[in-house]
This record gives structure tokens, C-alpha cells and sequence, in this order.
């Protein structure tokens, strides 16, 4: 039986602008890739790493250049060597994973051998003025976890208004690159002492190693400086935790082993998102069941989401229906 792939452009729009240090989105742009094979069609989207050169067009493209193979029958496994890590990667990853569900009439959680429960995601506050952060946390201080985007203006003022707005958040901040470790030396015990858990990828990622030998008052996760397993290694006395974007790893087949590798070497994971509907956060949520931070609010940032939609009620997040994904 032959398979059939095709690969189309979706955009949702955000509720408003979200600003992080290097850009700003007021639209999230994805890809959905469909492989149809019989009377099953397992679906994945991705938007990828727009950081590393990524665009919709060029996750078109990709995806479009492997449709021989993906139709004569590519396994997920064959995929890896096929294509790098990135966006189109995890596009048909994702859409093999959800055809093999279907296809033997499982799960995901009884083809991974896993008892799924719901998790917490964070809700994420980009960069705004003070008054604006302010009131964006005060609007979702029912979340037990708020993340703050940091990287431009004062992260003192900044994680102050916070506070002022959802007292009792927890809180996680996310730099995207744009600190130094002297930045980090400056501003990390004052953050500590205003309730920061967390600091996700203070500094550019050719810089990891002025992170060896500082002595961090609180875990530092690698986020752009860790894609997929491979990196590993080079990133243990730098970083306590990875976060793990299916869009960087290419895809859940990569994600899990990822996560299991990152366990093994005492690394703690995050689970976090390139935005997207819930058709990008499904496979994300597998990887959620294994991580100490949950970053998977894509859908509630976008004033639309896919059919089938992941059930959000106060940052918690329930196990999602097999008509959305695997």
C-alpha cells in the first residue's frame, strides 16, 4: 500500500505581540505535514529554528525533497540519516509517529509503554514595558508558573513588576542569549532572592564554555545550546538542565532519546516550544512526562488552535485525545 505526503503553510495569530531579546512575533508560522496510507493519516507540525537560518519556505522545501522516500515507506528510524535536525525533520517525524498509532490502533503511550498524567506548563510573559509586564502576569496569576523573557531593559525591574502582578508565581527567565556572564554575576542572586527558579540561556551559545567553573545560584538550562544528543557531552560542568524543543532535535523519535541520555548524565530536562497549536505540543507533552519544567502554552498565546485541542485550565494541561495526535 502506498503512502501519500503533502506539506501546507498554517499561521495563528497571537493575541498580541510577543517580544523576545532577538525578535518579535505577532503571528506564529508552521508547517503541517500529512502522510496518508490507506484509510489512516498521521499529521505534524513544526515551525522551526529560526535562530539557525529556518524559514517556512525553507521546512517546505525540505519536507518537499524527501517525498520519494517518505512514500515508498521510510522508516522513522531511516528518517534520522535522511535529514538533519530541524523543523521539516520533526514535521514528518511527528506525522510517522501519529500514522504508526493509527495504523496498529494504539497510542502513543501504549507504543512508548508509558502511563501519561497531566502536567504544568508555564505561561510565558514577553518583553514589554513595565506597566504591560505587570498586568500580562497579573492577567494569568492563576498559573503556578509564569516564565519572563529577558534580555533587553532591567530583569530586576522587570521580574518586580512581576511579582507585583502574580505574587504567588513561580517564576523562570529566559534570556535567549543576549547576557554575559557578567550579567549573570550581577543579576542572579538579586533574582533568586525575588523567587527566580531558573535561568534559561543567559548567554550566546559560543560562549557556553565562560560558564565553566561559575558557581550558579540557580540551574542553568541550555536551551539554543542544546539540539539534540550529541551535545551532550560538551555541555556537562556548563549547564544543570536542557531544554528539549522537538523542533531542535528533529522530531520525537530524537527528543526521547535525548531526554533518556540527558537522565543518565544527571542532567534535570525542560520541555519548551517554537509556538504552534496543539498539534505541535502533543508530541511535546511525551516529552513533558519526564521534565521538571513544563514550557508548552504555544496555544495559549494564539487567539486560535487546531481541532481536537490540548484542554489548558490554569496552566494544567490534560492528557490529549488520540483524534489530535497519536
Amino acid at each position: 500500500m502506498s503512502r501519500a505526503m503533502t506539506v501546507r503553510q498554517q499561521n495563528w495569530p497571537l493575541h498580541k505581540p510577543f517580544k523576545i531579546s532577538r525578535e518579535i512575533h505577532t503571528h506564529s508560522e508552521t508547517v503541517i505535514c500529512e502522510i496518508s496510507e490507506g484509510d489512516h493519516t498521521g499529521r505534524g507540525e513544526a515551525a522551526g529554528v529560526s535562530y539557525d537560518g529556518e524559514t517556512i519556505q525553507t521546512l517546505i522545501e525540505q519536507v518537499g525533497s524527501t517525498k520519494g522516500e517518505v512514500e515508498d515507506g521510510i522508516s522513522r528510524e531511516e528518517l534520522q540519516t535522511l535529514l538533519p535536525p530541524g523543523g521539516a525533520r520533526n514535521a514528518i517525524d511527528c506525522a510517522l509517529w501519529d500514522l504508526e498509532a493509527k495504523q496498529q490502533g494504539r497510542t502513543i503511550w501504549q507504543m512508548i509503554g508509558w502511563e501519561p498524567k497531566p502536567v504544568t506548563t508555564v505561561y510565558t510573559v514577553g518583553i514589554d514595558g513595565l506597566v504591560n509586564m505587570e498586568r500580562d502576569a497579573a492577567q494569568h496569576n492563576d498559573h503556578r508558573f509564569l516564565k519572563v523573557k529577558v534580555g533587553i531593559g532591567d530583569p530586576v525591574e522587570q521580574i518586580g513588576a512581576i511579582n507585583a502582578g502574580a505574587p504567588d508565581s513561580a517564576i523562570v527567565i529566559d534570556a535567549n542569549q543576549a547576557w554575559t556572564v557578567e550579567d549573570l554575576e550581577k543579576y542572579a542572586d538579586t533574582l533568586k532572592s525575588m523567587g527566580v527558579e531558573m535561568i534559561e540561556q543567559p548567554m550566546d551559545r559560543i560562549h557556553d564554555e565562560a560558564l565553566r567553573g561559575y558557581d550558579a545560584p540557580l540551574p542553568i538550562c541550555a536551551d539554543e545550546s542544546c539540539a539534540t544528543s550529541a551535545d551532550l557531552e560538551r555541555l556537562e560542568g556548563l549547564y544543570s538542565m536542557v531544554n528539549i524543543k522537538l523542533d531542535k532535535t528533529g522530531g520525537l523519535t530524537e527528543g526521547l532519546k535525548l531526554a533518556e541520555e540527558a537522565l543518565v548524565m544527571g542532567f534535570e530536562l525542560m520541555v519548551g516550544n517554537m509556538l504552534g497549536s496543539s498539534l505541535a505540543m502533543a508530541p511535546s507533552f511525551v516529552i513533558a512526562q519526564k521534565c521538571r519544567y513544563v514550557d508548552i502554552d504555544g496555544p495559549l498565546l494564539q487567539s486560535k488552535d487546531c481541532d481536537h485541542a490540548m484542554q489548558y485550565e490554569h496552566g494544567r494541561v490534560e492528557v490529549f485525545s488520540p483524534e489530535l495526535w497519536g
